[in-house]
């Protein structure tokens, strides 16, 4: 699928999604843990397609997202939200302290666009946290449903982090997705043929659920072994 045709799939997909959800606030997220000790120093702050769950506070932080939906609640609780895309964000360089993006890399075609960006935005040795699946092997129809364009080799992720300078000071597994393929397989059957049943029943039974059955983030100094981890969490700092 080309870039075009994966960001209007993307759009359609989430525009309506997010039109048949809640605003969650970031509190509830077992990143808040990261998130919170880091605001004092990062008063510049863009959250880049944060759907209706934003991991950073919505007062005062900048947003991009590509749905509608999001936009109008996002700005209706303080937040400075805007339409965009990650692969141009419509800010000045080296505006922010920190930028985030958490599940999103992995649903644009051109990756090298994106982390050109994060690094254009981002002040010098400002951080950047973001989210990405891993190994192609682990491919399965649910990346496909929900529009995703890769799974990163670890390799490959090493090497797009050490030609944009981008430091990784800590990393830990990430992800509330099941690792089951049975449970996706039923999950994609539902999304697919009984489409806004299988939303409700996600957004108001399956996601609260697993938010009350988060882990504690367990962070690894660097770059953990990513072996047998489903998706990752990086937290980097943007060198010279």
């Amino acid at each position: 699928m080309n870039s075009t045709a994966l960001v209007a799939r993307n759009r359609a997909f989430y525009t309506d999604f997010w039109s048949k959800t809640y605003l969650t606030k970031p509190e509830c997220f077992n990143t808040w843990a990261l998130i919170a000790p880091l605001l004092a120093a990062a008063p510049q702050r863009l959250e880049v397609g944060p759907g209706l769950r934003p991991r950073l506070p919505i007062a005062g932080t900048y947003f991009v997202d590509i749905s509608s939906p999001v936009i109008t609640r996002l700005n209706a609780r303080g937040g400075f939200a805007q339409h965009g895309e990650i692969t141009s964000l419509p800010f000045a360089d080296g505006q922010f302290d920190l930028v985030t993006a958490f599940d999103v890399v992995e649903h644009v075609e051109d990756d090298t666009r994106i982390f050109a960006e994060f690094t254009r935005v981002l002040k010098t040795h400002g951080q950047l946290i973001f989210s990405v699946p891993l190994h192609a092997a682990q491919w399965g129809v649910f990346d496909d449903c929900v529009g995703h364009a890769r799974r990163y080799e670890p390799t490959a992720l090493k090497q797009m982090l050490a030609r944009f300078g981008l430091v990784v000071e800590k990393s830990a597994a990430f992800g509330m997705q099941s690792n089951s393929p049975w449970l996706l397989k039923y999950a994609v059957q539902g999304l697919t043929e009984h489409h806004s049943k299988a939303v409700r029943l996600y957004n108001w039974l399956f996601f609260p659920l697993g938010l009350l059955l988060q882990k504690r983030l367990i962070f690894t100094a660097g770059l953990m072994d990513l072996s047998g981890v489903h998706e990752v969490l990086l937290v980097c700092r943007r060198g010279d």
